[in-house]
């Protein structure tokens, strides 16, 4: 091969590790553009790589947490919400909540403003981790069928995600645990006389007296209202929290989670009350041996308590569910994100 050739092949080859070399740094490039584009949003959302064990974990400390923190309103709600006389507008004023608050304290100690609450755990530890890891896997399953390329669609995609997604979450947790929230809810109306001595007494003499289906009375009415709720909490959650971190994305994270959760908890809590109160009813029906007053099933309830009690009826004990769920859901989801980074350093198992 002449001098002429060998500088040719030279040459050549020079060029073609030229172009792969630009070419090499032409896709790095893109890549990193593309991952910078795109960080933001996976950055925001919900579920950092958790095994199931973590995720599990994460959720039912975050709910018990929670439901410990604002067991007395919780209680407060309940004693509003089952109170079956007509009473006027100032029935559920401050000043209403506190006398009740002050007639608890005086006739049964305050202890009782925690009545119920070891059921209550038993009952969220499960709800709330069965709750955020069917969320995380429902919201997987629907982002993976979901192909949208307008940047405009895609947002109006992710609401409709975390929308549909919470909502099924919660039909599932709500399905799976629903017997314990029945029983924590006749512990937690008990006022001076005790007819069930504790969980598993309740849990016997409801299967003695009214079946075992007795322990899924109101279930309908619970499936309907935390769909809803849960969608929405989730979905105003997310919301909230991504448009946050987008304009004020130096702010503290648990911060950030207690005011999205806080505001979010009032969204869904004011949507979803009256079928709430619905189901609190019909879990005490026949509760104490007592004699049955809704005997038409969902809509004859709604029908009897608008009738006898007005519209107002139904959202009787929602000022002191505000003063729980501001509180109640913030805690939730910040204790959630909390334990999510502190288990995100241990192994994984799935």
């Amino acid at each position: 091969m002449n001098v002429d050739a060998r500088i040719g092949v030279v040459v050549e080859g020079g060029q073609r590790a030229l172009n792969s070399a630009h070419g090499t740094v032409v896709d790095a490039r893109a890549r990193i553009l593309q991952q910078q584009q795109h960080g933001h949003s996976s950055k925001q959302d919900l579920n950092p790589q958790l095994g199931t064990i973590q995720q599990l974990l994460a959720g039912g400390i975050a709910g018990a947490f929670s439901k410990t923190c604002t067991a007395p309103l919780a209680r407060l709600t309940i004693l509003f919400q089952v109170l079956r006389s007509h009473s006027d507008v100032s029935a559920l004023s401050k000043a209403c909540i506190w006398r009740e608050a002050s007639r608890i304290v005086n006739e049964e100690g305050f202890k009782a403003f925690w009545k119920g609450n070891l059921v209550t755990i038993a009952h969220r530890l499960p709800y709330a981790a069965v709750n955020f890891y069917a969320y995380e896997r429902y919201k997987s399953f629907l982002q993976s069928i979901i192909c949208l390329e307008s940047q405009r669609r895609r947002a109006y995609a992710d609401i409709g995600v975390h929308f549909v997604g919470g909502g099924l979450a919660g039909m599932t947790a709500a399905s799976a645990t629903y017997p314990l929230d029945l029983i924590r809810t006749r512990l937690a109306a008990q006022r001076n006389t005790i007819y069930y001595r504790g969980i598993w007494h309740a849990f016997h003499t409801i299967c003695r007296e009214e079946g075992f289906f007795g322990l899924y009375k109101g279930l309908g009415a619970t499936l309907l209202g935390v769909g809803p709720s849960i969608a929405l909490s989730f979905s105003v959650y997310e919301s909230l929290r991504s448009y946050w971190q987008l304009q004020r994305p130096d702010d503290s994270t648990i911060m950030v989670s207690l005011a999205c959760g806080s505001l979010s908890g009032i969204a869904a809590s004011t949507a979803t009350f009256p079928i709430d109160l619905v189901r609190r009813r019909m879990q005490l029906e026949g509760a104490a041996g007592r004699a049955r007053v809704y005997k038409t099933g969902l809509v004859g309830t709604f029908r009897h308590i608008i009738h006898s009690e007005g519209l107002g009826g139904l959202y009787r004990g929602i000022l002191p569910e505000y003063y729980k769920v501001v509180p109640g859901v913030g805690i939730v989801f910040m204790t959630y994100e909390t334990f999510k980074m502190l288990l995100s350093s241990f192994p994984t198992s799935h």
